[in-house]
């Protein structure tokens, strides 16, 4: 009798465990669908998995998703200036967010291509290597990449703590970016109608427009990757 009970037991025991793997099962397959409906109404004007067709446009594909929640929820509260993204952004959840950006940042990120004027890529090197590559580090990549080497912690931490990618959320991919995004965006930030951290404004305070505009050339001109 007892032996009966104990083969019940672990029959239901079973049971339940199936079931609830099966419940997580069709769960995933149930987000999977639902994100990518979330995702669709992006691919308008960013493109198919954020791979943007145009040149004002963004790329979304490979971008880091802390940078993309961030930009959405500065979008959906106004503290980003926006027209469309503005009023868009409106319609999503905090939840929906972390779904969209986590779709984002699984996309392989590409290079747009955009034209450049090779004498402005030189320009903008030196600018960026002197200005910007303590956050956006070399060929304007993520400082993600380098972080996760650990090449950071070993040569810049000490001295860069507040200007390094330390616990940092708000540092897009922009390499390979558009040429015409990277100078709109450029430009709005040296116009203050973009906020920024005080390490940044302090960094862009002494760059003229052309400087700026070499800067974004330079970008542009590197790898996604």
């Amino acid at each position: 009798m007892s032996s009966s009970k104990e083969r019940r037991g672990k029959n239901w025991g079973a049971g339940i465990l199936a079931a609830g793997i099966l419940a997580l099962a069709i769960s995933a397959q149930a987000a999977a669908p639902a994100t990518a409906m979330l995702v669709a109404g992006c691919s308008g004007c960013h493109g198919d998995r954020g791979i943007s067709a145009g040149v004002s446009m963004p790329s979304l594909s490979g971008q880091r998703k802390e940078y993309f929640v961030v930009a959405m929820k500065g979008f959906r509260n106004g503290a980003r200036p926006a027209t469309v993204m503005g009023r868009l952004a409106q319609g999503y959840s905090d939840a929906e967010i972390e779904a969209m950006g986590d779709f984002f940042a699984a996309q392989k990120p590409v290079r747009q291509g955009a034209a450049v004027d090779a004498k402005l890529v030189e320009k903008g090197k030196a600018v960026f290597y002197k200005q910007c590559k303590y956050c956006h580090l070399d060929n304007s990549q993520l400082w993600g990449l380098m972080h996760q080497r650990g090449e950071f912690d070993r040569q810049c931490r000490n001295c860069h703590k507040a200007s390094g990618p330390d616990a940092k959320d708000d540092i897009p991919i922009i390499g390979g970016q558009w040429l015409k995004y990277l100078e709109a965006q450029m430009a709005d930030f040296k116009d203050g109608k973009r906020k920024m951290s005080a390490d940044k404004a302090q960094k862009l305070k002494p760059l003229s427009r052309d400087d700026l505009r070499a800067v974004a050339h330079f970008c542009a001109s590197q790898t996604a990757e």
